[in-house]
């Protein structure tokens, strides 16, 4: 019998997460989904065992331990390490499994060059350049010597030249992504120019929808296979309109009690009852990653019906106004994220009263116990 630490569960549905990668392959020739962070909270294995079924070659993990995995799940894909490798382990696993990591220094091309003598085999990566978000990789400027530095190694291949975008999903810094594809259109062209034969890889889930001039050729899709508009809230939210949410996140009422009027609910006596009211006890607080932040905020999904979140979330516990579903009792299910129906609770929204993104929506809200739904 399997114990668990809370009675909360994330409900995945890789079908969703299917249909939004065959979405995507409506605006983008050839998608390699990003599944870093255990498929952002979906979990890696099965996001990925579903999504090469349903035809991705080339997909794409964030540390070379998780491409390793990956790897490991779909051997017959092409797998790239987004972050590259950081520790003295990490480039003997790019050998053993033949994984493309992402390489923005010298040092690292020169440990990989080591790395893959001693284990007799090429290695392939894929060059990082930084165009504007002043993170990882090469300047833009480096190419040249970049290709130098490649003529005199043996064992080192480099197959792709890859960058990202800062501001892909916000229209109003569309100005900025021109900038940036600017710069990468430059990279190859000198890349190109000293007989590299890479491919060039630069749009996210945003740059796919909105920069077609983006595409290259090899797009990177995050969080909009998941669900999440990249273009949320803007005037080009149509954009990702389609997108199915692969994740729901439930738990229950443990309690409903009546209150009455000028009593106070939960620490620091934040919310004072301003009638005598009907409140539930839900089993989910800020140690299952459901944010203290989120305190007399948000709202969930009960019965079809949304109900406010009251006073102050604690470690396991928070309480919800009843008033909206009087039928509720004890033992009814609660949908933290998600839900059934039009009242469901989008990514997006819980976001907004977190203060947070759809991303960390999704990463922290998935790290509960997951079950597999249709």
């Amino acid at each position: 019998m399997s114990i668990w630490y809370n009675h909360v569960r994330a409900r995945i549905r890789v079908g969703a997460i299917v249909d939004n990668f065959n979405m995507i392959r409506g605006y983008a020739a050839n998608p390699a989904p990003v599944i870093k962070s255990d498929a952002y909270g979906h979990g890696l294995r099965e996001a990925a065992r579903a999504l090469f079924a349903a035809g991705a070659r080339t997909m794409a993990a964030g540390t070379v331990g998780e491409a390793a995995v990956l790897k490991e799940t779909t051997p017959g894909a092409e797998v790239i390490s987004l972050l590259g490798p950081i520790d003295a382990a990490d480039y003997g696993l790019v050998c053993e499994h033949d994984i493309i990591p992402f390489v923005g220094s010298s040092e690292q091309l020169l440990l990989l060059e080591e790395a893959a003598s001693r284990a007799g085999m090429p290695v392939r990566v894929a060059l990082k350049f930084d165009t504007g978000m002043s993170r990882l990789g090469f300047g833009a400027d480096e190419a040249g010597g970049v290709a130098d530095l490649l003529e005199g190694l043996g064992s080192v291949r480099a197959v792709m030249a890859a960058s990202h975008l800062a501001t892909a999903d916000d229209p109003e810094q569309d100005g900025y992504v021109q900038e940036q594809a600017g710069r990468f259109e430059g990279i190859l062209h000198a890349l190109h120019a000293r007989g590299l034969d890479v491919r060039g890889s630069l749009a996210n889930s945003g740059a796919i929808f909105g920069h077609p001039r983006t595409h290259h050729d090899l797009q990177r899709p995050g969080i909009a296979l998941y669900g999440g508009n990249p273009f949320h809230g803007t005037g080009l939210a149509h954009l990702g309109q389609g997108l199915r949410q692969g994740m729901d996140v439930v738990s229950r009422l443990v309690q409903v009690r009546t209150i009455p009027a000028g009593r106070t609910v939960s620490y620091g006596r934040t919310f004072t009852t301003p009638r005598e009211m009907r409140i539930g006890i839900v089993a989910v607080g800020y140690a299952d990653n459901y944010s203290r932040g989120l305190s007399g905020k948000a709202q969930m999904l009960l019965r079809g019906r949304r109900v406010d979140v009251l006073g102050r979330v604690c470690m396991q516990l928070t309480a919800v106004d009843l008033g909206p579903v009087p039928e509720a009792a004890v033992g009814d299910e609660v949908f933290i994220l998600g839900g059934p129906g039009e009242n469901a609770v989008r990514a997006e929204e819980l976001a907004a009263w977190w203060g947070t993104i759809t991303y960390e929506v999704f990463c922290l809200l998935g790290q509960n116990p997951r079950e597999y739904v249709e």
